[in-house]
């Protein structure tokens, strides 16, 4: 019952109105910014730590993919959108992102690697896509590390707390999983 209270309360504080963090205040951009953005919108936030979450509930050398592989497609997807590129629906595929992250985690679901690796890279691509599009071409260039670091930070972070804290196939990983899922879920249809 205390799981499904703390799930619940994950989610109400997660609604849509704190989801989306694609503007920068004053157009400062530089490390600092780049490495606090993932943490000041709940849907980067979230998909970050449910791909560090879900590749702690990997086996073997397949536990490394998620988080490298959306790391390097990040930042292509960055660069695809600071050479103008235009990707449609991008806040709805961001929003499925974190629903179907959650659900990989609350699952343990194991993918195929191919397919774990054409699933992650997709939803990388849209996240730094989202990030690409906010930068001017005239921005600092420090910008791009800042965020692949927090980014691979929170990767790390969701790791840690499935396969140390907690243990992959415990109840509170798969209630953070299913908690970020909600919230995902309440993003898309609202």
């Amino acid at each position: 019952m205390r799981t499904a209270r703390t799930a619940l309360i994950l989610t109400a504080a997660l609604l849509p109105g704190l989801a989306w963090a694609h503007t920068e205040a004053g157009g400062h951009f530089s490390l600092f910014t780049g490495f606090a953005h993932p943490f000041l919108g709940a849907d980067h936030l979230l998909a970050m730590l449910m791909v560090g979450l879900w590749a702690a509930q990997q086996q073997g050398w397949q536990r490394a993919l998620p988080p490298l592989v959306f790391v390097g497609f990040m930042a292509l997807g960055s660069g695809l959108a600071y050479l103008g590129l235009t990707l449609p629906a991008l806040e709805t595929g961001i929003a499925l992102s974190v629903l179907a992250l959650g659900l990989f985690a609350a699952f343990a679901v194991r993918l195929p690697a191919l397919v774990s690796l054409m699933v992650i890279a997709g939803f990388a691509v849209l996240h730094g896509h989202a990030h690409g599009i906010e930068l001017p071409l005239a921005s600092s260039a420090a910008y791009l590390p800042g965020y692949l670091a927090a980014t691979a930070l929170l990767h790390g972070i969701g790791y840690a707390f499935a396969s140390r804290l907690v243990p992959a196939q415990g109840r509170i990983a798969r209630a953070a999983g299913g908690a970020t899922a909600v919230t995902g879920l309440a993003w898309l249809v609202g």
